[in-house]
């Protein structure tokens, strides 16, 4: 039996889990932490390694570990710039004892975890004409807007991550290019990132974008909170989320501006989706991940979001063929670290 040690690790929250690599790969202990509580990595996995021994009744020694962090990896090390981390997988296998440790960006882990899911964990959106050992691309709207591909090199799969979110916004519409006028006058910048529209973030400037314009009256119960994120400008840590009141009053039918807010970011995370399998024609499956496609599937589900993914002019048809699936599973990431770790 060989023991793994997988982490998805972002400046809020850090999860661990303490695997079992047989056939499969099994769970056997995992711990939620926030990461502002300890100075470094090293001493949160080393709690979490003690806390794993007294509950399960042994000791437990990870051969090991492969780390999912939301940022960038250069040469297996990386920055956590919220908690002031810098992670070197040399220096915490030599403190640790792990003799392999990794560490890939978390939208590569998402890569990885997609080849781990089961039929529960998605929900199909187009079937399509899927192709075995074709390209497999991902995509995920959260705090940003995470892509990365898979290839098949005839034995597997290997994951690449990508910067894909960080692209231009392309509006389709007259309001999306006044949306993006809009956004480039209310920042002081000359482009705008698809980033900025398909993430939470987006879902908060679609808002604002609408309100400003005077699309609808503004309800009194999502413009507070609206209103209170927008007085905690600058602070690191916000004690509202917007975009969740948002969508949930857009799922509820309650208000008018959030549901043409949320109608507006389905449709262009549609087409940010067909933009990427358009680069990739990845006909063994797009991903969508992320932590906000599973919370709107309603919406997601409506027709909005294959309407812009499929509307590519003679390209049509080419995306009508390949399958869009939605990650229902929370722990893709953290399941990808784990697979991440049982091939080093």
């Amino acid at each position: 039996m060989t023991v793994l040690l997988a982490g998805d690790i972002g400046g809020t929250k850090t999860i661990l889990r303490l695997v079992k690599s047989e056939d499969s790969l099994q769970a056997l202990y995992e711990v939620r932490y926030l990461s502002r509580d300890f100075p470094d990595l090293v001493p949160m996995v080393q709690t979490f390694l003690a806390a794993a021994d007294r509950e399960l009744g042994q000791t437990f020694s990870p051969e090991k570990a492969c780390f999912a962090i939301a940022g960038p990896v250069i040469n297996n090390t990386s920055k956590v710039t919220n908690v002031g981390w810098t992670l070197e997988a040399d220096r915490m296998s030599q403190v640790l004892a792990i003799s392999k440790i990794s560490l890939i960006n978390d939208f590569e882990a998402v890569g990885y975890g997609v080849l781990g899911l089961g039929e529960s964990d998605l929900h199909l959106l187009q079937a399509g004409h899927p192709q075995e050992k074709a390209p497999i691309a991902v995509l995920g709207a959260g705090t940003g807007l995470g892509q990365g591909y898979l290839i098949h090199t005839g034995e597997g799969y290997q994951v690449f991550g990508s910067e894909g979110g960080h692209a231009d916004f392309a509006p389709r519409s007259e309001l999306e290019f006044q949306l993006s006028r809009y956004l480039l006058d209310k920042h002081h910048i000359d482009r705008i990132s698809a980033e900025r529209v398909v993430s939470g973030q987006g879902v908060v400037a679609i808002y604002q974008f609408l309100r400003d314009r005077q699309f609808a009256t503004e309800s009194s119960e999502v413009g507070n909170v609206v209103r209170d994120w927008e007085s905690q400008a600058g602070r690191s840590e916000k004690t509202v989320d917007p975009a969740a009141e948002i969508a949930i009053a857009a799922l509820e039918n309650r208000d008018l501006l959030s549901e043409k807010t949320m109608q507006m970011f389905v449709e262009a995370y549609g087409a940010e989706a067909g933009n990427l399998a358009l680069k990739l024609l990845p006909y063994a499956g797009v991903y969508v991940a992320g932590g906000i496609a599973a919370k709107i599937l309603p919406l997601i589900e409506e027709g909005g979001f294959l309407t812009a993914f499929i509307h590519k002019g003679r390209m049509g048809s080419i995306l009508e063929r390949i399958p869009v699936h939605v990650v229902l599973n929370p722990n893709v990431g953290l399941i990808g670290a784990a697979l991440c770790a049982s091939k080093l």
